[in-house]
């Protein structure tokens, strides 16, 4: 995604010319940026690119060069919660950030492997702890090299300085189940849970042994592939609005779910694009409220 301002800068698929002196990274246009604004300030002073692939696409074997990992699967989740992927407390993430060489001044990039998948969930955790110099890679690392731009292999792990990052959190980002109970029988709230429909409606089995199958009572499905266009990138902010719309109406309050925290925020992504100020992410999601417990479960259509 280019804007107007940038417009004239490096063209796609080229690096800043090394005889050049380094750029500065300017301001974020918003919080998703192109790989065109990646690619003209990735040498610059103070910029921080962040792979935050999870699973099977940790295992890429290649990175943005100089990409640090923000490992959501090791230390930046807490992994004495019983739900995966579990938002950890300001000391652990303040110590796991700071030994990515992240300072409070630092202006952040975020992308992964599968494209735009886990990288949304780094950013609204680091929303979520007062940081907003952050911006999703549109697209991920397949928007990076389908623009052929370099790659080099995967390192094992950051060995630089570290960082000075001060955490300033912000309660009501991440919410837990009673919240979202409560947002189900809002007339002024929606919930919207960005599993696959086969999930939601209880026909596909959980991916995690357990779990129920189906959705919350009164929960709307808005899978978050659908809020991606054909080659992966975010669809344009007025057909975001137009899908929230759809499902929510008029309402502003949103609050998000999917299997265990992470998709839920490319929803929270979306409709911050789409000019959402009111919008929260259930952090245990499926993999706390399907779980065997006195929390409703529901396979009805509509319902």
């Amino acid at each position: 995604m280019t804007t107007p301002e940038y417009a004239s800068e490096e063209p796609s698929g080229a690096l800043p010319d090394p005889l050049l002196p380094d750029p500065l990274p300017g301001p974020l246009p918003g919080p998703l940026v192109g790989v065109d604004w990646l690619a003209g300030r990735l040498r610059a002073p103070g910029l921080v690119v962040l792979d935050a692939s999870v699973g099977a696409h940790r295992g890429a074997g290649r990175r943005i060069p100089g990409a640090r990992p923000f490992d959501l699967d090791g230390d930046l989740s807490d992994h004495t919660a019983p739900a995966p992927h579990t938002m950890p407390g300001v000391p652990q993430f303040t110590e796991a950030v700071r030994a990515l060489g992240l300072a409070d001044t630092d202006t952040v990039v975020v992308y992964d492997a599968a494209g735009l998948y886990s990288s949304a969930r780094a950013w609204w955790m680091l929303r979520a702890m007062g940081f907003d110099r952050a911006a999703v890679l549109d697209g991920g690392l397949p928007a990076w090299t389908a623009a052929g731009l370099p790659v080099e292999a995967t390192a094992a792990a950051y060995e630089g300085p570290r960082g000075s990052f001060t955490a300033r959190p912000r309660p009501g980002l991440l919410v837990d189940s009673a919240t979202v109970a409560r947002a189900l029988t809002d007339p002024d709230a929606a919930v919207l849970d960005a599993r696959t429909r086969e999930r939601f409606a209880g026909t596909a089995p959980e991916p995690r042994p357990g779990l129920r199958g189906g959705h919350m009572p009164g929960a709307l499905n808005l899978p978050f592939a659908e809020l991606q266009d054909r080659a992966g990138l975010m669809r344009p902010a007025g057909e975001l609005r137009a899908a929230f719309r759809e499902l929510a109406g008029d309402r502003e309050r949103l609050r998000f779910s999917c299997g265990s925290g992470v998709t839920a925020c490319v929803l929270a992504l979306a409709a911050d694009l789409a000019g959402y100020r009111d919008i929260a992410v259930y952090d245990g999601s499926w993999s706390e409220w399907g779980m065997p417990s006195q929390l409703p479960v529901t396979t009805a259509q509509g319902g």
